[in-house]
């Protein structure tokens, strides 16, 4: 086998294992430059290539490489030509970091901490408003390991829109930047060319203004409304599931806008696959473009945030105190803003610094013990149902539904893996299944998650919630 069929061979073990647009982002390009010894040197185009293969999917090519030859035993990248920015979608990503603020990968592992932002004034066009929040721009948000890939893609968006990434899909929990990250999309887009058609809008009030033009007979002049736009930036879109009329009417929109080469932005709290009743068309157009996440902030992160918005509100907060709030409040942004605005009440109500002591007096109730939670079958079901948007029922009803199986799959898995409980339990626990499908579901879904990154994301997330749920 030649390195040119070996590499062949295992792109295609590794394109059944990553979404379409991972696939498309990092290994379009690739190419086996040398083996020897057990070693493989792949070539990529950019460094931003290199540093996300050998970090994030070394184990994916790795596990896919061996499949064609037992020998191979340790991977690395090498840069053998730059990419120049791409002109349509789905280009290498070193496209996103070519026109950000820092081209070299490496500072994306670094915190970067704008201050004294020039912050833009709200846009109003034709016939509507952007609704954008100038508060919300690249420059005031924090990137980290948790969102630099998501950060970089949103900045060469806004620099070429409806040409490279297109859709958008940003996913991830609640409080953890989406908003702004989308947002800081149009005030950048709007200040470099104001004539620009942009709207920021939530998928609630989608549906209601496209309800109420139904009710008001003037849904003709909705969609005429909506397909003059020339960015359309969708919010919480995982609220579209179940409702058919509504998901209609925003398919022919995206598609109107998709063809004019207009750029759209979506974001949701899960990636396309788990939204449940969402129609596959729909599915498929989401998955078609660049999908990237959010994840919880780490420590670095957390302090970071608490420092920039320490000095944005022009506060002088003792590092020991931030070091505090940082270090106990970890699941969200939001979050972490409402802890230092309290510490802030509480100094100011008594006349005192701001001390560590003084926040932990303030979040007292908050932290708590500090003890972990104690973890609940039912708090796993309810974790898995409020992520695929089912109930307990649907979740337990007979049937081979392929979104509900691997929803149930799932559920097993965690019933297995975080209360050890046994088989027959699980079984139970599903309208009393036989052990045997608890024990197929746990092996299933264990042996994909060594192999299927995207699998690997879905399973934290919704293991982050069982943790989250009181």
């Amino acid at each position: 086998m030649t390195l040119e069929e070996l590499w062949r061979a295992t792109l295609g073990e590794i394109e059944v294992s990553v979404s379409k647009a991972q696939f498309n982002t990092w290994f379009r390009g690739t190419s086996i430059l040398s083996f020897e010894n057990g070693k493989v040197i792949i070539a990529v185009p950019n460094g931003f290539a290199k540093e996300w293969l050998e970090n994030k999917y070394n184990i994916i090519i790795l596990h896919a490489l061996n499949k064609n030859n037992r020998e191979i035993r340790e991977i690395a990248c090498q840069v053998v030509q730059e990419t120049p920015l791409p002109q349509k979608q789905n280009q290498n990503i070193d496209a996103v970091s070519a026109r950000s603020q820092s081209t070299d990968p490496s500072t994306f592992s670094t915190l970067k901490i704008k201050q004294n932002t020039q912050l833009s004034t709200p846009y109003t066009h034709s016939f509507h408003s952007s609704n954008l929040n100038p508060r919300y721009t690249f420059s005031s948000f924090i990137v980290g390991e948790n969102n630099n890939l998501a950060f970089a893609a949103c900045k060469a968006v806004s620099e070429q829109l409806g040409t490279l990434y297109n859709p958008l899909f940003i996913y991830g929990g609640v409080g953890l930047g989406k908003t702004h990250l989308l947002q800081s999309i149009g005030n950048s887009v709007l200040e470099k060319d104001p004539s620009k058609e942009v709207l920021y809008t939530t998928t609630e009030k989608f549906t209601h203004k496209l309800i109420t033009s139904i009710k008001n007979n003037t849904i003709n002049t909705f969609k005429a409304n909506y397909q003059k736009i020339d960015l359309l930036i969708i919010d919480d879109v995982q609220f579209l599931s179940g409702r058919e009329k509504t998901q209609h009417e925003f398919f022919n929109i995206f598609n109107t806008l998709y063809q004019r080469d207009k750029q759209i932005v979506i974001s949701s709290d899960r990636p396309p696959k788990s939204i449940s009743t969402l129609e596959d068309r729909l599915r498929s157009r989401f998955e078609g473009g660049m999908i990237a996440d959010i994840n919880k902030p780490n420590f670095e992160i957390r302090f970071a945030i608490l420092e920039s918005k320490a000095i944005e509100k022009k506060l002088s907060f003792p590092e020991e105190t931030l070091r505090y709030i940082a270090e106990n409040i970890t699941h969200n942004i939001r979050e972490l803003e409402g802890a230092l605005n309290r510490v802030l009440a509480f100094s100011q109500l008594q006349n005192i610094p701001p001390s560590p002591e003084l926040a932990k007096k303030a979040l007292a109730d908050i932290i708590g013990s500090g003890k972990k939670k104690t973890i609940t079958q039912k708090d796993v079901i309810q974790a898995v149902c409020s992520h695929y948007d089912l109930t307990p029922e649907e979740l337990a009803r007979k049937g081979r539904k392929k979104e509900i199986t691997h929803s149930r799959h799932i559920a097993m898995f965690l019933l297995r893996s975080e209360l050890k409980l046994s088989y027959k339990g699980i079984g139970r626990c599903f309208g009393g299944r036989d052990h045997t499908t608890a024990i197929h579901a746990f092996e299933k879904i264990s042996s994909e998650l060594e192999k299927n990154l995207t699998l690997k994301e879905e399973v934290n997330a919704v293991r982050e919630k069982i943790y989250l749920f009181e």
